[in-house]
């Protein structure tokens, strides 16, 4: 497996120029085809329900101020991507929400990046639930770039040279594994990184990681098992702060990659993720690549 064809979201967030850079670096390793689309924030469920008047000329300037603001926001996409070695390259801008837009076109992908709900730029921001309605809608795996980054990548190295897998043993986290494959095998470092598998003996079995492990072992790649436990407080000892536990941990074994099954389901046009996922999405200072 390979990612051939890659679609980034462009929008006019202040680290979009970071968010396009890793998606053309990626497709670069993998000689694929990046896609940029701009969205113009109009859903299509509006014309499809003929909600709008085409002949609105009010409707008309509003459309073309936004198709304009959605088409400036790609000026830097292509020529940026050539700077980085990529030639094969296609942009659109889109008449649609973001989310439902990116999860129709992502069908078509091996991957789909996007940037993290940035609170301080709330103008540029697709929203909290963004992330969560691209994976439960589009059944492809989703790369999500930060709004602030921890340490910088050094000028030329390369992106995930240091993977951490949020392992549970479930399905999502299996399906997430299985998208992250062409990024395991590139990276110096991967730890299964497992918390509270005292409590989850029936999923983990007597050895949590292990099966994981050789599974990974047979496609060349070597991974360090890391087993933890979340903070505990209370009379119950109930676990609290699994995904802060885990933020921390990827960050002590510096982490440039975060593999994440995420937990969530759609209901209408709501998505509700997990509080794990959730506590990742609002605290990451990592790229997280999700599955579901």
């Amino acid at each position: 497996m390979s990612f051939k064809t890659i679609l980034v979201h462009v929008d006019e967030s202040p680290r979009l120029a970071e968010r396009i850079r890793l998606a053309a670096e990626l497709a670069v390793q993998d000689d694929g085809h990046l896609v940029g689309v701009a969205m113009t924030g109009i859903s299509r469920s509006l014309y499809e329900d003929q909600l709008v008047d085409d002949s609105d000329p009010n409707l008309a300037l509003h459309l073309n101020f936004v198709r304009e603001r959605a088409g400036r926001a790609l000026n830097d996409f292509v020529p940026l991507a050539q700077r980085l070695g990529l030639q094969s390259t296609e942009q659109h801008v889109i008449d649609d929400d973001a989310g439902s837009g990116l999860a129709s076109l992502a069908r078509h992908a091996d991957l789909v990046v996007i940037g993290q709900a940035d609170p301080e730029h709330l103008s540029t921001s697709a929203g909290s639930e963004f992330p969560g309605h691209v994976l439960t809608s589009s059944g492809c795996p989703v790369l999500v770039v930060p709004f602030a980054s921890g340490a910088a990548r050094p000028a030329g190295a390369k992106p995930a040279r240091h993977v951490v897998i949020a392992w549970n043993a479930g399905k999502e986290a299996a399906r997430a594994v299985r998208d992250a494959l062409p990024l395991l095998k590139r990276a110096a470092t991967v730890h299964i990184a497992i918390f509270d598998a005292d409590l989850q003996r029936a999923q983990h079995g007597d050895a949590p990681g292990v099966p994981l492990q050789h599974f990974l072992q047979r496609h060349g790649i070597a991974a360090e098992i890391a087993l933890r436990q979340s903070p505990r407080p209370g009379l119950l000892k109930r676990p609290a702060d699994t995904g802060e536990a885990l933020l921390s941990f990827a960050q002590s074994v510096h982490c440039d990659l975060l593999v994440l099954g995420a937990y969530g389901h759609s209901r209408l046009r709501e998505t509700l993720l997990g509080g794990v996922t959730r506590t990742v999405l609002e605290n990451m200072t990592m790229p997280v690549l999700m599955a579901h």
